[in-house]
């Protein structure tokens, strides 16, 4: 039996795809470069090109890797092929905005969660993102803290050995994300209880993100943090 919200003491979150907009973030800068171009792209494409080329076995940590990935993915989209270019999306990063029910959400679940942040981002990148949000976090593990990235199974050990320190464990967090493939699989292999934020319920396919190997069903299933915030004020009054 799936446990109720009030009896978690931390939510844990992904960050990029699920509270900050990384998807608009990268094609809106990808957009900028081919006006300038004189080009038209197609956003959509854009994302499954980026996927394509993020994954590969040569990916540098995120979003440092976004200047390679520029420099594979924009001839097959007719932009310039420059590292100036593969820079200026890097750097986007640090005014990517968060999804319109982040802010607001974050701020009212710290009122009775501790909140995590588990981001494959760099720490560099992490802050500006953080900030974002309105700094709502109890505690945050990058890339750099970690050493690795999800969907390794090592990333989530970190955060258990974190709130052990608290007296806690991992039957304590609910595990909350957007990604298949990063998050809601491996989370439901480590024994977590997990909510996923399905971001893109009303568009096809994974955008951005790589598809998982078989879909998990989550043990909480919302289409907007606003979603997960009423829920759980509804279940504290009840």
């Amino acid at each position: 039996m799936t446990k109720s919200l009030p009896e978690f003491k931390y939510m844990s979150f992904d960050v990029v795809g699920t509270l900050i907009d990384f998807e608009g973030g990268l094609t809106s800068c990808l957009q900028s470069i081919a006006a300038e171009a004189d080009v038209a792209i197609d956003s959509e494409e854009a994302l499954s090109l980026y996927r394509a080329a993020r994954y590969s076995e040569d990916a540098d940590l995120f979003p440092d890797d976004l200047v390679r990935v520029y420099l594979a993915i924009a001839p097959k989209l007719g932009l310039p092929a420059e590292e100036a270019y593969g820079i200026r999306l890097r750097d986007s990063a640090k005014t990517w905005k968060a999804f319109p029910d982040s802010v607001a959400a974050m701020a009212e679940l710290s009122k009775n969660y501790r909140l995590i942040a588990m981001t494959n981002a760099r720490r560099w990148a992490f802050e500006y993102f953080s900030a974002a949000l309105g700094n709502p976090f109890y505690a945050a593990f990058t890339a750099d803290d970690t050493g690795t990235e999800k969907p390794d199974p090592a990333f989530f050990q970190k955060v258990f050995d974190f709130v052990a320190k608290d007296g806690a464990d991992k039957n304590d967090i609910l595990h909350v994300a957007q990604s298949q493939y990063h998050d809601i699989g491996v989370s439901r292999e480590l024994g977590m209880t997990n909510c996923w934020i399905e971001r893109r319920h009303a568009q096809k396919g994974y955008g951005g993100t790589i598809e998982p190997a078989q879909f998990t069903k989550p043990d909480y299933h919302f289409t907007s943090m606003a979603g997960l915030a009423e829920a759980a004020r509804t279940a504290a009054g009840s």
